[in-house]
């Protein structure tokens, strides 16, 4: 096919939205993106796709974080491969011969190591064995004992280091379900289908982010939209072992709340679940921000994203543990602005409906009634940079 008719047809696909591609197509323009084969044109193109399109955004670093994986893995095997080139060279029985002629200390030290250590600790032996030999410093037991012992105990720790790393980026290629990422704040659920909110700054600048439930599950997630200027992100879990959640039990209020309302929140400062309460005392945020509420909740940076509820067990905000230059005080973006931002969502990024709960389960119940029911639906936030 002709160059230019070929530049025709990737121009035509890199504008379509990005729902009427196929994962094949999407996958074959990333790989042609990150491998360079791009023209200068489409190269430009793409990007704007991408900075247009969280689901693209989401697959080009779940792609550049996948090919980053088999590098290293690849790398670790070359390095085993080298090291059993080199271990194959070596005439072990004549360096043990070699050894036996000398001092009782070494024979005890080989006999008590040779099965604990590394192929690559046992070349390091030999090789510290016949420089202290030809050098004429073999004689000084208690020194060079010393000496072998600690490098024998720095190629274990660094060979224990090397195997862990391996292990860890084969789980992730195998799909492990081993709780990965850093802890960066709570999000909780908008539907039963897996949408959840949470703070934008929680997720900002994150490669992949993840969720885990109250069970201690973890489940993939993709930034489906962002605002910025407001501090909401909106997640939705693509992972295939998630099953739907039980009908949400909270209502998002869209109404202003009162001062003085009792108000509660749940969430996961320093990775462990934690219950507040308290009273909304202001009508604005931060510095007279109209978007926040300010509350008399003690929060930690981990809080950030969490529900802020009445004490019906209405849904009033999001909880921002940004600020905390005001000792005692606490804000929580308003859920009027959530509630804008759900229907400001691009209908082509929702491959599922988003229905927000229309009844309140939680209401008319007791406080521990209402925390046993929140938090199978309230989340850890974890992510990738």
């Amino acid at each position: 096919m002709p160059a230019k008719a070929e530049k025709v047809i990737f121009s035509a696909e890199i504008r379509k939205e990005s729902k009427e591609m196929s994962d094949n197509q999407l996958t074959e323009l990333i790989e042609k993106y990150l491998d360079g084969s791009m023209t200068a044109e489409e190269r430009t193109q793409f990007e704007l796709l991408r900075k247009n399109d969280a689901t693209v955004e989401s697959r080009v670093a779940e792609h550049m974080q996948f090919i980053g994986l088999l590098k290293q893995y690849g790398e670790r095997l070359e390095l085993e491969k080298r090291l059993n080139a080199i271990h194959d060279e070596i005439d072990v029985h004549a360096l043990k011969e070699e050894v036996t002629i000398h001092p009782t200390w070494v024979v005890r030290m080989w006999r008590n190591h040779h099965s604990k250590i590394s192929v690559a600790a046992s070349i390091a032996i030999f090789a510290v064995l016949g420089t202290l030999f030809f050098t004429g410093k073999l004689n000084n037991h208690e020194s060079n004992f010393e000496r072998l012992s600690q490098e024998i105990g720095n190629l274990k720790h660094s060979q224990e280091t090397l195997n862990t790393r391996t292990n860890n980026i084969i789980k992730d290629i195998k799909g492990s379900r081993t709780n990965p990422g850093n802890f960066r704040g709570t999000g909780f659920a908008l539907s039963s289908n897996g949408y959840i909110v949470t703070n934008y700054h929680v997720i900002k600048d994150a490669d992949s982010v993840y969720v885990q439930n109250a069970a201690g599950e973890s489940f993939h997630s993709k930034v489906i939209y962002t605002e910025p200027a407001n501090d909401i992100a909106i997640l939705q879990i693509n992972d295939s072992t998630f099953t739907k959640l039980g009908t949400v039990p909270y209502y998002f209020k869209r109404s202003s709340t009162d001062l003085g309302e009792n108000v509660f929140t749940f969430g996961y400062p320093d990775g462990k679940d934690v219950f507040g309460q308290g009273a909304l005392t202001s009508s604005t945020g931060y510095q007279g921000d109209t978007t926040e509420y300010q509350v008399s909740i003690p929060v930690n940076p981990g809080n950030s994203g969490g529900p802020l509820l009445d004490d019906k067990g209405n849904v009033i905000g999001i909880i921002n543990a940004k600020q905390t230059q005001i000792a005692g005080a606490a804000f929580a973006v308003k859920s009027a602005y959530l509630l804008k931002a759900i229907q400001n969502i691009p209908s082509d990024s929702l491959d599922r409906s988003l229905i927000l709960s229309t009844r309140n389960t939680l209401a008319g119940l007791g406080r521990k009634q209402q925390l046993k029911k929140l938090k199978d639906y309230v989340f850890m936030v974890k992510v990738y940079n």
